[in-house]
């Protein structure tokens, strides 16, 4: 959604200048080669930055390029395995879309849980149903664990998102392909900081 490469590098930048608090490369279908330079040039910001920066499920990437950790689906690596490969000062992150999977074992391991959607998104064709800002604050109330909200979340909606008392929210074309990544991750901080209670 970046543009590429050349594109990712430039969206990080900006996002990075604007105040994101984490950064985490998904490229799905992408051959490992490919990903592990771009890796380590978004590492290459990132470490100066003093910004977290993960995988998506790519443990074998994560390792090769130091990544500060990994963020797993229900599909893959089971947490506990990844925590094992990355270690315990690593960042393991889980996704979970409702109650059974917030209350599962492998939840243990984790550091955090990506829940959603909470809107509707385009970003990810095979995701789970839409959970809605009340859906997100009962799935909330379930678990200990910090919560990053995921799913069609934008400058109009995050004040919301916000409002359920999760930790975070996670966005991808909120920023990715923006005209102005940065005056776009700018008004996101604004608008999450308006919501918080």
């Amino acid at each position: 959604m970046c543009g590429g490469e050349q594109g990712c590098i430039e969206t990080v930048k900006a996002a990075l200048q604007g105040g994101v608090a984490c950064i985490q490369l998904r490229a799905p279908g992408w051959k490992k080669r490919r990903l592990l330079e771009l890796a380590n040039a978004l590492l290459a910001l990132t470490r100066p930055a003093k910004v977290p920066f993960l995988l998506d499920d790519e443990v074998d990437v994560a390792l090769a390029c130091g990544a500060d950790g990994v963020h797993v689906g229900q599909r893959d690596l089971p947490v506990q395995t990844v925590r094992d490969l990355m270690g315990p000062g690593a960042l393991i992150g889980l996704s979970a879309s409702n109650s059974a999977q917030i209350q599962q074992a492998d939840v243990a391991a984790a550091d955090y849980l990506g829940v959603g959607p909470v809107f509707a998104t385009q970003t990810k064709t095979d995701a789970a149903p839409v959970l809605s800002p009340e859906g997100l604050a009962t799935l909330k109330a379930l678990t200990e664990k910090p919560i990053v909200a995921i799913g069609g979340i934008n400058h109009a909606n995050i004040g919301v998102v916000a409002a359920t008392g999760v930790s975070a929210a996670a966005v991808v074309s909120a920023i990715c392909g923006q005209p102005n990544p940065l005056a776009s991750t700018q008004q996101l901080a604004a608008a999450w900081q308006a919501g918080v209670k």
